[in-house]
């Protein structure tokens, strides 16, 4: 399973893989998706009532909402890292991967015994230390489950199933609010049960193969005798191609426009219902669920960082289309718009950007490379959403939204000119 040059059908253990679509899919990536739909459901049944909640709800400030949002999408970041290491040293990746996923369904639970916004934002930032434990031993079986040909397309299959629970869960939430006015407990209590049964899938159907031994540091490093290995991480960011992305992916990152502050500036423009609110990351989800897999096998041929600087063009027409009149046919038409296109975005960015780092990493290292990777995206996120909270603040969410176009296009013409297309060297 560790073995790159391994064939997939070898190394998805013994879970079958299925047919169809997805015949050229180990077993394991399926699996792991499986489990990301059921963890989504319930993850996005509390983000798509979060701002509301916070905002209108508890009375939060755009800035302490920013700071919120900062928090659901970097604070955490070092324990990426951490979980990361902690993989890659005892080879045990779902022990890891199954740990984040335990902490964030027992989050959901204390959820309901939150009263206050910053009481939430605790909460929330347990879960957040769930998901950086988990996420890179995920993605790093999801990698070493595929050859290197084909790191697109898993990763396509896996963020399409985990999609799929981000359009569920919404949903959830919708129905449940409909039915219960202000029925935000219900939400929480059933979300707790989903993330649960999230954890069983895991324990009983992801196989995990024997470890093998850890290679040798002086495979990737090259010390000489005389000196002492150098820390993992200092070895990977010698590596210019992850370097690149590293670089690349962090200037993008910290002027990416959170959905939760796009789902308000819709809602605000067009005054639309509380009730319907929770249905905006609905749209969203269903461009990423039915692009996840085409954009993969797009990004396997063409390359996946250009796919990736692609995604990014895309959100940065998501702001301008905010920015601009109301279209003279009606609100529909804006939201359509921006929900497709903040969908696209996501399907040509979130797996993509793995699917380019993993061919560039060691097996060995690969959880911690993917750890540094999403790290660096992290923490510029949540330096983004700070300076956009921020902005808000002070001058409003329409000049909020300016500046974050301004500096997401001035960006990607650094990255442009820099030659960030050429970070992959696998593709």
């Amino acid at each position: 399973m560790y073995l790159s040059t391994t064939r997939a059908s070898d190394i998805a253990g013994d879970t079958p893989a299925p047919k169809g679509p997805l015949r050229a899919v180990p077993g394991t990536v399926f699996v792991l998706g499986l489990v990301s739909l059921v963890t989504d459901v319930s993850a996005e049944m509390v983000t798509a009532v979060l701002p509301l909640y916070l905002m209108a709800g508890l009375g939060m400030s755009p800035l302490a909402f920013g700071a919120l949002d900062g928090l659901h999408q970097g604070a955490t970041a070092v324990l990426r890292l951490a979980g990361g290491r902690i993989a890659d040293r005892t080879r045990r990746h779902k022990l890891v991967a199954g740990t984040g996923y335990a902490l964030s369904a027992a989050c959901k639970a204390a959820l309901l015994l939150a009263a206050t916004p910053w009481s939430v934002a605790a909460v929330l930032a347990a879960d957040r230390t769930g998901k950086g434990l988990r996420t890179a031993p995920r993605d790093a079986l999801i990698s070493l489950s595929v050859l290197p040909g084909e790191q697109g397309r898993a990763f396509g299959v896996h963020r399409a199933l985990d999609t799929a629970g981000a359009l569920l869960g919404p949903l959830a939430a919708f129905g449940i609010l409909w039915v219960a006015v202000d029925g935000y407990e219900a939400v929480f209590t059933v979300s707790c049960c989903v993330a649960v049964l999230g954890v069983v899938l895991l324990a009983l159907f992801v196989r995990e193969a024997a470890p093998p031994p850890a290679p040798p540091l002086a495979s990737v490093s090259a010390p000489t005798r005389a000196r002492p290995p150098l820390p993992p991480v200092r070895i990977l960011l010698r590596l210019p191609g992850l370097r690149r992305l590293c670089l690349t992916a962090a200037l993008l990152g910290l002027f990416t426009v959170g959905d939760a502050f796009l789902y308000l500036l819709l809602q605000r423009r067009l005054d639309l219902s509380a009730a319907f609110f929770p249905l905006l990351p609905v749209g969203t989800a269903a461009v990423f669920l039915l692009a996840a897999l085409p954009v993969g096998r797009l990004a396997d041929r063409v390359g996946r960082s250009r796919v990736f600087l692609g995604g990014h063009v895309l959100l940065l027409g998501a702001c301008l289309l905010l920015l601009g009149p109301v279209p003279a046919a009606g609100g529909a038409l804006l939201v359509v718009g921006v929900l497709a296109m903040l969908g696209l975005f996501y399907a040509a960015t979130d797996g993509v950007l793995m699917a380019a780092a993993g061919p560039l990493l060691p097996a060995g290292l690969r959880t911690t490379g993917l750890a540094v990777l999403q790290t660096a995206q992290a923490l510029a996120r949540f330096a983004g959403s700070l300076m956009f909270g921020s902005a808000w603040t002070l001058w409003g969410p329409g000049a909020a939204l300016g500046l974050a176009a301004a500096g997401l296009l001035l960006s990607l013409a650094v990255v442009a000119v820099f030659g960030g297309a050429r970070a992959e060297r696998a593709s």
